[in-house]
């Protein structure tokens, strides 16, 4: 799958960058997102190594939503639905948070409803929010907070050239057990030229 290397300039009507690639786009929330968003965070397998525990209620989506649509800011925190092309359905998530431009670093996040595991989605959203982190905001390191427990997520950012650089023992504290984090990280000159193997 090749890299995207030039997302599409389109642009959401609240100004959030719309990244387009072969198989996905990835779109701002929003609130009639909310029972995709809902069936996503609530789904035992999907949230199995995340930083909370399954949603239950669904006054979450709504709390989630509000604070999502109003965070977004392409200085600290830009937040996508992933969507397959030709169905604008949320599929996902794809969130670049502490952004901090002054030292050209950022964090990311993502998550796929299990129905879409597998077919290589998870692979090209990541592949244009980290074209967009580098190519467009010029920032120099990007970085991932993962369980170690979860292979199929470490795989696919080392597809994407994450280096694995260290262990937080104990980090998180979900649902009355201790989770361990691993820290990840790619540099932009890594990235130059690179394209993720095919699947």
């Amino acid at each position: 799958m090749p890299r995207i290397d030039a997302p599409s300039r389109l642009v959401d009507s609240d100004g959030l960058p719309v990244l387009a690639g072969a198989r996905v786009t990835l779109r701002g929330l929003r609130e009639d997102d909310a029972d995709t968003l809902f069936a996503l965070h609530s789904d035992p397998r999907a949230m199995r190594y995340w930083s909370f525990v399954p949603w239950t209620d669904r006054s979450q989506v709504h709390d989630y939503l509000a604070r999502g649509i109003a965070a977004r800011d392409p200085e600290r925190m830009l937040c996508w639905a992933i969507t397959q092309a030709g169905d604008d359905t949320l599929a996902g998530t794809a969130t670049l948070f502490d952004i901090n431009r002054e030292q050209g670093r950022a964090e990311i996040g993502y998550a796929l409803h299990p129905s879409h595991w597998g077919r290589g989605l998870a692979t090209e959203a990541l592949g244009l929010v980290l074209g967009h982190a580098f190519d467009t905001l010029a920032l120099r390191r990007v970085e991932a907070d993962i369980d170690p427990r979860n292979a199929a997520s470490c795989r696919l950012v080392e597809r994407h050239g994450f280096v694995r650089e260290g262990l937080l023992r104990e980090r998180w504290h979900v649902g009355g057990e201790a989770c361990d984090s691993v820290v990840y990280g790619v540099l932009a000159r890594e990235r130059t030229g690179r394209q993720p193997p095919p699947l």
